[in-house]
This record gives C-alpha cells, sequence and structure tokens, in this order.
C-alpha cells in the first residue's frame, strides 16, 4: 500500500511520553510559536492598511493564555457572549479592542459591552432601540452587521445568507444608519459574515468589495460615513494534507487593489479593515493528544481510544475530517482501513471512519490534527464525560497547563445532593 500523507508535527513521540508522565491523556496541546507566527503573518498581509485589526474570535479557543498571546501579537477580541466579555476583560483587552458582535442578545450583555467600551455590532434594526432603553442610552459608535439574502452563498457550516438568523437585509441597514444617526450616534462601523472554515480565496475578495461597495453607496445616498469595514473571519484551514491553505498575502493584495479603486476616489480614505478570524489563527496549531485503549474486530474494524466526542465534537456533528498521526509510526504505510472511535453511547462518536492507518497497537498514541479552534470550546459533559487538560507548548519548549482537566467533583458541583426526599 502507498504512503500515506502527513503532516508536520512541533513535538516528537518522545517529547509528548515526557508531556504524558505529568499531564494523562487525552489532552489539548497548543502550539505557541505557530500561533504567534501566524497572527503576525495575517497583520502583515493587511500591513497596507492603517489602522487593520484582527478580532480574534474567543469562541474558537477561549482560554485566557490563548488570548493575552493574541493581544500580545496586536489582535483584539471578538466576542458574542457575557462570558467572553469577561474573559476579554480580564486579559486587558478592552474598549475598542473588543467587537461585541452577538444575535438574539440578552440585555445583561449590551449592558457589559457598553461598560466597557466594545464596538457594538447590532445584528437587527430592533435591536437600536433595544440597546437604547436596556443599556441607558446609545454609544458614540455602532456597527450594524450586513446580510445580502440570496445575492451571496454560504457553505454547509454557516448556511445560505438567505435561510440565516444573523444581520439585516439592505433596506433594514440602511434604516438603522439614518435611525442611529437621528439619535446622536456619530461614529460607524459596517460588518458580514457569511461563511466558515471557508478555503476558497474568490469568495473572501468578493465579500471584501460587496462592503466597500456598501461604504461608498452608504455615504453617497445617506451621508453616512463609515470608519471601517469588518469583513468577519471564516478563513478556513487545510484539515487534509492535500489541501492548501488560503495565501493571505494575495488576499491582502487583492482587498488593496479593490480598496484603491473604490474608496480612495470616493474621497473616504482613510477606512479601517478588520477581521474577526479565530480558527484560521489557533486551529492548525491545536492538537487533542490520545491513547489507543481498545481495539474491536466485528463488522468493520475499530481502534479505541480514551478521548471521545466530548472532548473533539467536529467529526461526529458535520462529518468533519481530522488528520490522525500515530506517533512512532510517521513513514509506516496505512495497513487497514479503521474507525477511530470513542466510548459515549451515540454511534457518531467517531474521530474517523474507514481511515487508512498504520497498525494501531493498544497503547499507541494518537495525534488529532487541526484542533486548535471550535475543539475544546465546544466539549460538553453528555455521559459524564469530563473535559480535558489544555497545555501550552512554549516557544521555549517547555510544557504549561493552561486550564486543568475536569474533575467528577466539578461534574457534580451544581447539584444539591442534601435536599434529596427518598
Amino acid at each position: 500500500m502507498p504512503s500515506r500523507i502527513e503532516k508536520k508535527l512541533p513535538f516528537d513521540k518522545a517529547r509528548i511520553a515526557e508531556i504524558i508522565r505529568d499531564y494523562p491523556t487525552p489532552f489539548y496541546l497548543y502550539d505557541e510559536r505557530g500561533i504567534r507566527e501566524n497572527a503576525r503573518r495575517l497583520n502583515a498581509a493587511f500591513g497596507w492598511c492603517d489602522g487593520f485589526k484582527e478580532y480574534f474570535a474567543v469562541k474558537a479557543t477561549p482560554n485566557p493564555y490563548i488570548l493575552k498571546i493574541a493581544k500580545e501579537e496586536g489582535l483584539g477580541a471578538d466576542c458574542s457572549s457575557l462570558a467572553e466579555l469577561v474573559l476579554a476583560e480580564r486579559v486587558g483587552i478592552v474598549g475598542e479592542e473588543i467587537m461585541f458582535t452577538s444575535n438574539d442578545t440578552p440585555a445583561v450583555e449590551y449592558e457589559r459591552a457598553k461598560a466597557l467600551g466594545a464596538i457594538i455590532n447590532l445584528d437587527d434594526i430592533t435591536h437600536l432601540p433595544y440597546l437604547e432603553k436596556q443599556a441607558g442610552g446609545l454609544p458614540e459608535l455602532l456597527c450594524f452587521r450586513y446580510n445580502p439574502g440570496p445575492q451571496r452563498t454560504g457553505n454547509s457550516i454557516i448556511g445560505k445568507p438567505a435561510e440565516a438568523k444573523f444581520g439585516m437585509t439592505r433596506p433594514q441597514l440602511f434604516e438603522a444608519y439614518a435611525a442611529a444617526r437621528k439619535k446622536g450616534v456619530r461614529r460607524f462601523g459596517l460588518h458580514t459574515m457569511l461563511a466558515s472554515n471557508d478555503l476558497d480565496i474568490d469568495f473572501f475578495i468578493e465579500t471584501a468589495r460587496m462592503l466597500l461597495d456598501l461604504a461608498v453607496d452608504l455615504a453617497e445616498k445617506l451621508e453616512v460615513r463609515v470608519e471601517f469595514v469588518n469583513l468577519g473571519g471564516g478563513l478556513g484551514i487545510p484539515y487534509r494534507p492535500e489541501e492548501k491553505a488560503i495565501d493571505l498575502e494575495a488576499l491582502g493584495q487583492a482587498v488593496k487593489a479593490y480598496y484603491d479603486e473604490r474608496i480612495r476616489p470616493a474621497g473616504l480614505h482613510p477606512l479601517k479593515v478588520c477581521m474577526e478570524n479565530g480558527r484560521c489563527i489557533t486551529g492548525p496549531y491545536g492538537f487533542l493528544v490520545t491513547r489507543a485503549i481498545h481495539e474491536k474486530h466485528i463488522y468493520k474494524e475499530y481502534v479505541g481510544v480514551d478521548a471521545c466526542m466530548a472532548n473533539l465534537m467536529r467529526p461526529g456533528m458535520y462529518g468533519a475530517y481530522h488528520h490522525i498521526t500515530v506517533l512512532g509510526k510517521e513513514e509506516a504505510p496505512g495497513v487497514r482501513k479503521i474507525d477511530v472511535v470513542g466510548s459515549l453511547c451515540e454511534n457518531n462518536d467517531k474521530f474517523a471512519v474507514d481511515r487508512l492507518l498504520p497498525k494501531v497497537e493498544t497503547g499507541d498514541i494518537l495525534v488529532i490534527h487541526d484542533a486548535g479552534a471550535h475543539g475544546h470550546s465546544m466539549g460538553f459533559q453528555y455521559n459524564g464525560k469530563l473535559r480535558s487538560a489544555e497545555l501550552l507548548l512554549r516557544e521555549d519548549g517547555s510544557v504549561r497547563q493552561i486550564r486543568r482537566a475536569e474533575s467528577l467533583d466539578d461534574y457534580f458541583a451544581t447539584l444539591d445532593f442534601s435536599k434529596l426526599y427518598f
């Protein structure tokens, strides 16, 4: 059989064996060097735009150590809940370093966002009077989220724009800007988010063109000048070894070319460009490390590991591909097709289906790649499963625990056994 295409790792079997002595599997391991270098690359790709800002999507990897790294690399925080706002605040990300993009938003979350001085991005025209009433008035700066509907396509994760619950129609958008200005809002932003985990660079170029055109239309028709356009996130990562990452430099230059064509002649320069990526910042630099504990031979071949869907939901939820390396067998050819499964009482608790792997033996360490975003953060406790530890592989090669594994005491902490009646 042909050799498998392997993805590179920032560690080897010997290093993982050392880590396991202190931290039992399963655990997440994040590569600090990779995250930092990737953040710098995105910033450099849009370095032509004075004031470019990447607001790291906190939901992707909500850990203060990861946010601290993002902050040190000049990134802000894209938040969508109260907990995410508080997390950003606790690592020193406040004010307009926070983009608060939420939907169906409770009053307390708007109140906290306004108190922090965050940029509030309204999802619906009805949220304008709601925010004004619940937060004691409108802030000086407001952003509005645009949904282009059937004019654009989405993808399987976020859905078609016309069927998505997010954002406003074009007529609603113009009405919202006009109403906000009448109510005293003086600064404006414009936002959209149309896809998730997409590798088509042309899709994101078209999104940038759409928003820049819209910025010109707002200036011409309403005399509303937006000071930034937020292109959203959604930049995909190459989960499969044969896939190619988006060329960030080419994307930056394509956006610059249209900016020069439309924004400068319209007299709207300088206009800031923002993004809110999470996955493409940390995704390729997080790994779920797990151990093979069982094998099963029935109608199919199975390898059971000590992680499960509660640790990484994406394969079971989306049928998403995550590459798997059997440590120490990177050069070994694939010899059989197997399903790599966890112990959850659900048949979709699978990390891989019919995956061609080297011979996996009990005790082998498997590394599940590209789990640095929407991995640990999407964990759950069904079947009483406990969420794993998160570890940071520092630039100097040392390892630091940045979230301990949950215990049974954690699981039972919100239950009250003292008042049971039998």
